[in-house]
């Protein structure tokens, strides 16, 4: 780092165009790459997801969207077999109001499965159409526009008197979500404030625009890079909010622990570039083995199946390498440049360091607490992560059910008169099957399955066209329960080679089977590949193995507190008014692994990387501890409030699954930087005593370091 440092401001200049160039070449490459953004939502090569698309391809409609299920109960003395007729214009004027939908009822199949115990209510699906481009509502994601409204008012107006039309299924079921939301300027405009306030806290002084000049530059300079990408492969635009508010994050993170660290050199009497070498041998190396570990946790979005989570890591790994790049360059020269100034100022009689010297008394008085009491320290701060470690296990990746959804309105109403008439409950959450055989036959063998209540085909255009058919199969247990989920799977043993089952359910298990299959495998691989660069970075064998241990259990615990804060709803409801939906997102725990796996090792090598240090320099691991959460307590603790702040303001969006994303990622943060890296990671370091610096010759030969045996 100090030669890097050296070759640097040797160059200045050259550094310095380089710069500008990038900047300029990153703010004219950022509008086109934004054009150039995928909106897809595409899983290829899952089973499920192709059928779904061929279906919404052939028909118009289906496949992965959630169909609205119209309830009629007909006034008391009417029966649905003697109203076939009208119950066929209310469906058929749902037809006509919404073109591209596909409409089923009772009246086109004459399938008394359709009419309820009762003689009274029957049901019928509609599936909404696509828009005039192709593109399914909801972007694909199975999300739709809220037609329960229109398909109310027109089937009233055919119905008889006294009929009552409720539309449910699981969107009309679904909690509601504040639809304003924020954009993402505001978004980032809320994170850059944030992130402003802090510096000035904590540079009080003009310094604390240079982590915002860093950051702006790595920015734009990693959306030049997607611009490249965009040529040669396909980058979904959850990139275009990831990228600035992580990388406001992390290249703050890095610049804000280089510019302290400088400032503590100049307290410290060295003066201009040599302050710069110190600061950048000291700090230079956590800031790029930290940028390590956050690629190493990206890497498992990249390397999965799944084009828009590759797109995250992707975005994800860009802004750590180019704010690495940026902090051990441009940095340094902008310091350099500021010493001078500094130095004409220190000439004149200003000091402007002189409370550097003092900085980190309050979190070295707490170390010391900490190191004092450790053992009950580490026993309530690990007892609580383990608890809500315990708590992950109990996540639902799959659908929503019905009885964790609404209890009130229109859609609950029509769900009501379901249960009322003994209709199963699976009827609101039907799938499609995508047909190239004998219709008739795949219908016989779909109905032989166990737990299958019904299957729709008609014969009629919008069923069956270009040699194909569509038929949809009502399950006896909704597909977001397990027993569901097993009627989709024996349904797709016997649905024979000419049958493709698609519908949300089988996309789903689809998704967590290539997910999640070959994560223990991946996680493996990245827990040795973070063990190795660690150990090289500490220069010890048990610090490693310490720090991945306190990453998983602080990601555990962050799961664990989304289990209970969106599936169970603890304080969602009381605090936020928004009804939990039974499940996390499929997609949440992947996602916030990857993000926060990196992220929270960024902290701990801020932490451990100044503990090796101070324990090279006196030898006292207690000492080191104290120092070492002294000199980085403010840091980590700046840097986790902008990122908190960055994140909280991504959870301002009208969408639930990025609410629960975000508010996990906020989360996550705060614990690490409070209970894990203020008191669990040094009252663990100073349990271990002299263990925690264990190397021996065997192992440092291997990684081309000094061993430093217990």
């Amino acid at each position: 780092m100090e030669r890097l440092s050296v070759s640097v401001l040797r160059h200045r200049r050259l550094v310095t165009l380089l710069a500008v160039c990038a900047f300029l070449v990153g703010l004219a490459a950022t509008p086109f790459a934004i054009q150039r953004l995928s909106e897809e939502y595409a899983h290829p090569g899952m089973p499920a997801f192709e059928a779904n698309r061929e279906i919404v391809r052939i028909y118009g409609n289906g496949g992965y969207q959630r169909p609205f299920v119209p309830v009629v109960v007909l006034p008391a003395g009417m029966r649905a077999e003697e109203e076939k007729e009208v119950i066929g214009r209310a469906f058929a004027a749902v037809s006509a109001e919404l073109p591209r939908a596909r409409v089923v009822s009772y009246a086109d199949t004459g399938d008394a499965r359709l009419v309820g115990a009762d003689g009274r209510t029957t049901f019928g699906l509609v599936f909404p159409g696509t828009y005039s481009d192709g593109s399914p509502p909801g972007g694909g994601l199975g999300e739709t526009p809220d037609e329960g409204p229109v398909i109310t008012a027109v089937m009233a107006r055919v119905l008889p008197r006294g009929s009552t039309v409720h539309v449910t299924g699981l969107d009309a079921l679904a909690p509601s979500v504040d639809a304003g939301g924020v954009d993402v300027p505001t978004k980032i405009g809320i994170g850059v404030a944030a992130t402003v306030v802090v510096l000035f806290l904590v540079f009080r002084s003009a310094l604390a625009l240079v982590p915002l000049l860093v950051s702006a530059l790595a920015i734009f300079a990693s959306f030049a890079v997607i611009l490249l990408l965009t040529l040669v492969m396909t980058v979904h635009d959850v990139a275009l909010t990831t990228m600035p508010l992580l990388g406001l994050g992390i290249a703050v993170d890095y610049s804000l622990l280089l510019v302290a660290r400088w400032r503590e050199e100049q307290a410290g009497g060295y003066r201009g570039d040599e302050a710069v070498h110190r600061a950048m041998r000291g700090a230079g190396r956590a800031v790029l083995f930290s940028g390590i570990a956050v690629a190493i946790g990206l890497v498992t979005m990249v390397v999965l199946p799944v084009p828009f989570l590759r797109s995250l890591g992707l975005a994800g790994m860009i802004i750590a390498v180019a704010s690495v790049a940026v902090t051990l360059t441009v940095l340094p020269v902008l310091l350099a440049l500021a010493g001078r100034r500094l130095d004409a100022r220190r000439r004149a009689g200003d000091r402007p360091f002189r409370r550097e010297a003092e900085a980190g008394h309050a979190w070295s008085a707490w170390a010391r607490g900490v190191v004092r009491l450790r053992r009950p320290a580490a026993l309530a701060a690990g007892g609580l992560l383990a608890v809500l470690a315990v708590a992950a296990l109990e996540a639902d990746l799959g659908l929503p059910e019905s009885g964790d959804l609404r209890t009130s309105g229109a859609g609950y109403e029509g769900l009501s008169a379901l249960r009322r008439a003994g209709v199963p409950a699976g009827s609101i959450t039907p799938f499609d099957a995508l047909v190239t055989g004998d219709p008739a036959r795949a219908v016989a063998r779909i109905e032989a399955v166990e737990g299958v209540a019904a299957v729709l085909a008609p014969d009629t255009p919008a069923w069956r066209r270009d040699g194909t058919a569509v038929v949809t199969v009502l399950p006896v247990a909704e597909s977001g329960a397990a027993a569901g989920q097993e009627i989709v799977t024996r349904v797709r043993e016997a649905a024979g080679a000419d049958v493709r089952i698609g519908g949300g359910a089988a996309q789903s298990m689809d998704f967590r089977a290539h997910a999640y299959g070959a994560f223990p495998w991946m996680l493996g691989l990245i827990a040795l590949v973070t063990f190795v660069t660690l150990a090289r970075a500490f220069r010890s064998l048990l610090l490693p193995v310490k720090a991945i241990a306190l990453n998983l259990l602080s990601l555990g615990a962050v799961v664990g507190a989304m289990v209970l804060l969106w599936q169970y709803g603890w304080g969602t409801r009381e605090l936020l008014g928004i009804q939990p939906t039974g499940s996390i997102g499929e997609f949440v725990p992947l996602t916030i692994f990857a993000f926060l796996y990196g992220l929270s090792m960024d902290y701990e090598v801020f932490l451990l990387a100044r503990m090796r240090e101070e324990y090279d320099r006196s030898g006292d691991t207690g000492h080191a501890v104290v120092e070492g959460v002294g000199r980085t307590g403010r840091l980590v603790t700046s840097a986790a409030l902008i990122l908190f702040a960055s994140f909280t303001a991504l959870a301002m969006t009208p969408e639930l699954d990025v609410k629960v994303f975000a508010s996990g990622l906020a989360l996550g943060i705060l614990l690490d930087a409070t209970l894990i890296r203020g008191v669990l990671v040094p009252a663990v370091v100073a349990m271990m005593g002299r263990w925690n610096w264990w190397l021996p010759a065997w192992a440092a030969r291997p990684l081309r370091v000094e061993p430093s045996p217990r």
